[in-house]
C-alpha cells in the first residue's frame, strides 16, 4: 500500500504511549454516547451559548437557557467536560468552550458528518456485523425493503434525505469548478460542443454546474429512473436545463449497455464507483470503455483515502466505508489507489493522469483512456 508521507508517519509506527492508547480505547468503548452528547450539545445550543459567553456560564444558567432540567444539563456538561469539549473554572463553577467544542460548533464538515451519521447511519450500524457477514446492507431494513439505499432515496423520510444529500453534496460540490477546468482542457477548445455523459448523476448538481460554466456543454445524466425523477425536479426552470438530458439505466444490470446516441467527449463519474463492489466496478467501466472513442476520456472523481494529506481525512473516509457496508449496498467502500487502479486496468482502461487535492483537498480525478 502506498500512503502519502503524512499518513505513512501516522499508520506505520505506534503513535501513543500505553496510557494514551488505553484512554483512546475507553473513548471507543463509549463511542455511541460520546457521539450523541456531541450532537446534543449542538442541538440544544449549549456550545453556541458558551461560545458567546465571555465569562462562561453556570450549570443553572445553561439549563435555563437551553430549556433543560438541571439534571439534563449536568449530565451533558459533565460528559462534555471529560470529552474535552468544555472547560470549567473550579473557583466559580463556570463552563467555557474548549477548542474541540469550537470545532463541533463551527466546522461545517463536522456538522455535516454528525447529521449524516445520526439521521442516516446510527440505527443501521447496529446491524454492521450482519452486513459484514452477509455482504448485504442489513441495516437498511430500518428504512425499507430495498436491495440498496439508492433504490429508496426518493422514499426516505425528509430529514434523512436532507442529511444524505447534504453529506453527498458537501463532499463533491467544492471540487466541481476545478473538475470542469480539467474537462474543458481535455475536451477541446471552448468554442467546441462538449458532450458529457454524467454516470450516476444523482440530483443533477454537476450537470447544472457544467451547463452554467460553458454554453457549449451538453450533459446526459444516466441513473436509475427514480433518481432521474429527483433530478428533473431539481433542475426544472434552472438556467441551462434545456441542455441536460436523462437516460434511465440500471447500472448493476450487466446486460444494459451505455447509451450510444451521442459521441461523448467525457464520461464523468463523480463519487460514483465507491457505491459499487469490485466486480460491479469492472462491469461498469468495461461497458463505458466500449463507447469511449480514442480522443474521449473517462473522468473518475473519488476521495481515495490513501491519497489524503492529513490523517483526519483518511479517518473519516475509512469510517464512511462502513456506511456502504451496513446501509448502502453491503459490498462497496471508499477505495485506495492500488485497488482502484487494479479495477481500472482490469476493465481495459489506462490511467493517463491523476490530479489530487481538488476542492477542499480530498478529491482526486483519475483521467482514463
Amino acid at each position: 500500500m502506498t500512503l502519502t508521507p503524512n499518513l505513512k508517519s501516522q499508520y506505520t509506527t505506534e503513535q501513543f504511549s500505553a496510557r494514551e492508547a488505553q484512554e483512546l480505547a475507553h473513548v471507543y468503548s463509549f463511542g455511541p454516547v460520546v457521539f450523541q452528547v456531541a450532537r446534543l450539545l449542538v442541538k440544544y445550543g449549549i456550545l453556541d451559548m458558551l461560545g458567546n459567553a465571555k465569562n462562561g456560564m453556570t450549570e443553572s444558567e445553561i439549563a435555563e437557557k437551553a430549556h433543560l432540567s438541571r439534571y439534563a444539563a449536568k449530565c451533558l456538561l459533565e460528559s462534555a467536560l471529560t470529552m474535552h469539549v468544555v472547560l470549567i473554572d473550579t473557583d466559580s463553577d463556570r463552563y467555557t468552550l474548549a477548542k474541540t467544542g469550537w470545532f463541533l460548533l463551527n466546522d461545517e464538515m463536522i456538522r455535516t458528518d454528525i447529521d449524516f451519521n445520526h439521521d442516516v447511519n446510527y440505527l443501521g450500524w447496529f446491524h454492521l456485523d450482519e452486513a459484514l457477514e452477509q455482504g448485504k446492507p442489513a441495516g437498511l431494513k430500518h428504512f425499507g425493503n430495498w436491495q440498496t439505499i439508492y433504490e429508496g432515496l426518493s422514499s426516505l423520510p425528509e430529514q434523512v434525505q436532507k442529511s444524505w444529500f447534504g453529506f453527498d453534496h458537501y463532499y463533491s460540490d467544492h471540487s466541481f469548478d476545478e473538475a470542469l477546468e480539467l474537462i474543458s482542457g481535455y475536451a477541446g477548445v471552448s468554442s467546441a460542443t462538449i458532450c458529457i455523459l454524467d454516470v450516476g448523476g444523482n440530483t443533477g448538481r454537476f450537470a447544472l454546474k457544467a451547463v452554467a460554466a460553458n454554453p457549449n456543454i451538453h450533459v446526459t445524466v444516466c441513473d436509475l429512473p427514480q433518481q432521474l425523477e429527483l433530478m428533473r425536479k431539481a433542475i426544472a426552470g434552472k438556467s441551462g436545463a434545456e441542455r441536460i438530458d436523462a437516460m434511465p439505466m440500471n447500472l448493476l444490470d450487466k446486460a444494459q449497455d451505455f447509451p450510444t446516441g451521442k459521441k461523448y467527449n467525457v464520461i464523468w463519474m463523480s463519487q460514483f464507483l465507491d457505491c459499487f463492489g469490485e466486480d460491479e466496478i469492472i462491469s461498469i467501466l468495461s461497458r463505458a470503455a466500449k463507447i469511449l472513442t480514442p480522443d474521449a476520456r473517462i473522468f473518475i472523481m473519488e476521495t481515495l483515502w490513501d491519497r489524503q494529506l492529513y490523517a483526519p481525512a483518511a479517518f473519516c473516509l475509512t469510517q464512511t466505508s462502513l456506511y456502504f457496508t451496513a446501509l448502502a449496498n453491503g459490498n462497496s467502500k471508499m477505495y485506495n489507489t492500488d485497488d482502484m487502479t487494479r479495477l481500472i486496468h482490469t476493465a481495459g482502461l489506462e490511467i493517463e493522469t491523476i490530479h489530487d487535492n481538488l476542492g477542499q483537498g480530498g478529491h482526486s480525478i483519475l483521467i482514463c483512456k
